[in-house]
């Protein structure tokens, strides 16, 4: 192994923890933002597979739908 080489690899081996510790704040000091993130990406999903299952099914009418919410 070169010097250079030996350097390079040290000052990973630094940044690690620094990397590390600056990650963990900002999970920490932007909890909420993820969560939303994560929330957002879970009703994408959910409604990908309604939308897909859906595709297979009966076309209902528009006063057949608002008459369900009225139960």
């Amino acid at each position: 192994m070169t010097y250079k080489q030996l350097m390079l690899n040290l000052q990973v081996e630094e940044l690690k923890p620094l990397l590390k510790e600056a990650l963990h704040e900002l999970l920490m000091q932007e909890r909420s933002w993820i969560l939303d993130l994560f929330y957002e990406a879970m009703e994408d999903v959910a409604m990908a597979k309604a939308i897909a299952e859906g595709k297979d099914s009966e076309n209902v009418g528009r006063d057949e739908i608002f008459e369900l919410f009225q139960r």
